[in-house]
């Protein structure tokens, strides 16, 4: 085994460095500066430890970082990867990119979710090339945009990088996480009969209409769901996300829409879930022959399920052992990118940093747990990409 050590110090002003980089994703806050200028930073670092490193645009100024250190040949390559972009820093208290250290904690936008993962990659890959060691296997490295919203860097990045397997490097609190959630988002519309709001006899109300499927909802949250259940995720659930309808005070509304979001386990498809929903509608269209409704599909993500002994699963399983912890494991609630891995056929499991914040007020990072992550996804690398079991 060739020895390495992960540089503390250089990890945390990577890690500083990028929570520094507004990354907002675009597509979710106005004004969002996008993933361009912490792209490049990561192009620049990349290229400065070696790796062959070149930008790929998943879309017109939203690029992914693709970083490769070539392998001499003979092993297994991994793909070691998370997303780049953050949510919007509306609701934060205090400066949201500032990067603040306070005490073991690095406080900002993205530093829990994921920069921490990025710069604990980042480490990792320093500390073998500072140590000697020379992979067998390609190791890649995979900085994707758009996560957040709706993942078209992962589409992309799996359109052109072929792996044997991938470590998805999201916050996991330490956990080996096997399994996630998928989502589903609808457009329910109801269809009614705009007339003045005199005429009882003429108009229908649409948005009347919409309270019968609402009440879907609460039947299948209490009645359907409760009896699925999964041993890592729970039970699917469904939501009211948004609703708009009406024309005016004394107008009978002619149509209202519904946006829902369905969260999936790893054995259901946008099919089981337009399906429920067209029952439904059919059967209030038995009871009423006045009522009309459409589903429509706009948007779908698949959960994601690997098996507790495939190889990668045991290769991180022993890369934690080997640094002192207890394997722990787990499923995520949350939809990530490993579901568009497993569906490009690239077996991956989930590990990182523990910390708070997620989207809320106030986010930081454990820069121990950083420090402990580099060193699993060191080892990982290391048995892996030399192709031991």
């Amino acid at each position: 085994m060739t020895a390495w050590t992960i540089d503390t110090l250089q990890t945390t002003r990577w890690l500083q460095d990028m929570v520094r980089i507004n990354s907002i994703n675009p597509d979710l806050a106005q004004g969002g500066a996008g993933e361009e200028e912490i792209a490049r930073w990561l192009v620049t670092l990349c290229q400065n430890l070696g790796l062959e490193t070149h930008l790929q645009y998943a879309a017109p100024n939203r690029p992914n970082v693709i970083a490769c250190w070539r392998g001499s040949g003979g092993g297994k390559s991994l793909l070691l990867t998370g997303h780049t972009d953050t949510v919007g820093i509306e609701n934060m208290t205090g400066d949201p990119l500032d990067g603040r250290i306070e005490g073991e904690r690095l406080y900002g936008r993205g530093s829990y979710d994921m920069k921490g993962g990025l710069a604990a990659t980042l480490g990792a890959v320093a500390a073998l090339k500072s140590g000697g060691f020379q992979p067998q296997g390609d190791v890649i490295l995979g900085f994707v945009c758009d996560e957040e919203y709706a993942s078209i860097g992962m589409d992309a990045l799996v359109q052109d990088v072929h792996a044997d397997a991938a470590l998805l490097v999201e916050p996991t609190d330490g956990k080996i996480v096997t399994a996630h959630k998928g989502f589903v988002w609808l457009t329910l519309e109801t269809r009614g009969r705009a007339a003045h709001g005199s005429l009882y006899t003429q108009g229908v109300d649409a948005i009347a209409h919409m309270g019968r499927l609402l009440n879907e909802i609460e039947r299948m949250e209490n009645e359907t769901f409760p009896q699925r259940e999964h041993p890592l995720l729970g039970r699917p659930s469904v939501h009211a996300s948004l609703i708009q309808g009406g024309l005016g005070w004394s107008t009978y509304p002619d149509s209202c829409t519904l946006k829902v979001e369905h969260r999936i386990l790893p054995d259901e498809t946008p099919a089981d879930v337009t399906a429920l929903w067209n029952r439904a509608i059919e059967q209030l269209q038995q009871q009423d022959e006045q009522f009309q409704a459409t589903v429509t599909l706009d948007l779908e993500r698949p959960g994601y399920e690997i098996d507790r002994d495939a190889p990668i699963v045991a290769t991180l399983h022993e890369a934690v052992t080997q640094e002192n912890t207890i394997p722990t494991y787990g499923g995520i609630w949350a939809w990530m990118d490993s579901a568009i891995l497993g569906r490009a056929g690239i077996p991956t499991v989930i590990y990182g940093t523990g910390g708070e914040g997620a989207h809320a007020a106030v986010e930081f990072v454990s820069l121990r747990d950083v420090f402990h992550c580099a060193a699993v996804y060191g080892r990982v690398v290391q048995a892996w990409c030399e192709g031991r079991p």
